[in-house]
């Protein structure tokens, strides 16, 4: 029984860890029990003291971020970070009084230099390079955020087939850096869709651009719909998942933050009468609903045409395969989704997965 507890005791805490390290891939999360286990041994340290609350320190965490992914797998250097509020005793022992404070270890010694440079990851990939004598790069992912200038504004703001998110934005703006990588998660995540575009103007490099839709500070966000070229204010949320939640209700989308589709992409309200009326229907007697189905599908337009189509062909199934037709095909296809899966197929088989759950769901 004792050696279960010890083991018990054990899972927890590599759970506790793994889930630190999850949450911060390439920053090493120290506390006031394991400091010393990764600083003054066998490789130097740039550690950064800070607190959750602080907003400098939010502005800092993506750059710090981008510079441990930068050294990941130079073995001469650990990037780290200590949270002060938690741990107090190991920010006291360092005289650390102002957040963010960023301290450079070197190899096998527990007396640092202060940092005193750029706050970038370029800045501070140089001062980590210069003393570990590592190699570091930022490789720079190339971005879906299409960038406007004077000569494409109006073509792809003012496109009338197009749902169209801008941020106007001045590259000195610690504001707008914060936003940088939100915005191309934000982005990405919409990659997929033709009929959607987010966007960025230096509005400071194109001044005239930004007056004339009022921009007075940074960074301004404004969404130009399919229906109002004019410009709607953005003022939601400054988080991946309050933008895409933002682009998904006013384009009719069903994105996730990482791109994928939602649960709910591909369902029709518009098919709930014919499904209705369908499954509640004697086996011979579907054939004829079909009709009503097909009705249905005429009035859609767009995206929800193709989904209607999906909906009668799934019926069509039930009708020649049987009553368990729905359930099994959905589970088929949720197998194949979990696995390898070729990137044009993958929205094609994730909206017919969810109309056939959403009809077995019914049956």
């Amino acid at each position: 029984m004792a050696m279960l507890k010890v083991v018990c005791v054990l899972a927890v805490v590599a759970a506790v860890f793994l889930t630190a390290q999850a949450a911060d891939e390439h920053v090493t999360v120290l506390t006031a029990s394991n400091f010393e286990d990764y600083v003054g041994k066998d490789k130097g340290a740039l550690v950064e003291f800070y607190a959750p609350w602080c907003g400098h320190c939010k502005r800092l965490a993506p750059e710090y971020e981008k510079l441990g992914e930068a050294l990941k797998g130079q073995k001469g250097v650990l990037i780290a970070k200590v949270d002060c509020d938690d741990h107090k005793s190991v920010c006291s022992k360092f005289g650390i009084q102002g957040f963010p404070t960023i301290k450079w270890f070197p190899k096998g010694s527990l007396e640092p230099k202060d940092y005193s440079g750029g706050r970038t990851t370029d800045a501070l990939l140089e001062f980590v390079n210069n003393e570990a004598g590592t190699k570091g790069k930022v490789f720079a992912a190339p971005s879906e955020v299409v960038v406007l200038t004077p000569a494409n504004f109006d073509k792809v703001v003012k496109d009338p087939t197009k749902d169209v998110l801008v941020e106007f934005y001045a590259p000195w703006c610690g504001h707008c850096k914060s936003l940088a990588p939100v915005w191309d998660k934000a982005a990405a995540a919409f990659k997929s869709e033709k009929d959607v575009v987010v966007a960025k103007v230096d509005a400071d490099a194109h001044k005239d651009l930004g007056e004339r839709f009022g921009v007075s500070g940074y960074p301004t966000l404004k969404f130009f719909p399919k229906t109002n070229k004019d410009g709607e204010d953005y003022d939601g949320g400054r988080d991946v998942n309050a933008i895409v939640e933002f682009l998904n209700k006013k384009a009719g989308t069903s994105r996730t933050a990482s791109g994928a589709l939602s649960n709910d992409a591909g369902i029709l309200s518009a098919f709930d009468e014919v499904l209705t009326e369908f499954l509640s229907a004697k086996p011979e007697d579907r054939s004829g609903i079909l009709a009503k189905g097909e009705e249905t599908v005429a009035t859609l337009e767009g995206k929800a045409a193709g989904y209607g189509k999906v909906y009668l062909k799934a019926l069509k199934s039930m009708i020649e395969k049987g009553e368990g037709y729905a359930k099994k095909e959905a589970e088929r296809l949720a197998r194949i989704l979990s696995g390898s899966v070729n990137p044009s197929k993958v929205d094609e088989f994730t909206v017919k997965k969810n109309i056939l759950s959403s009809i077995a769901d019914k049956q």
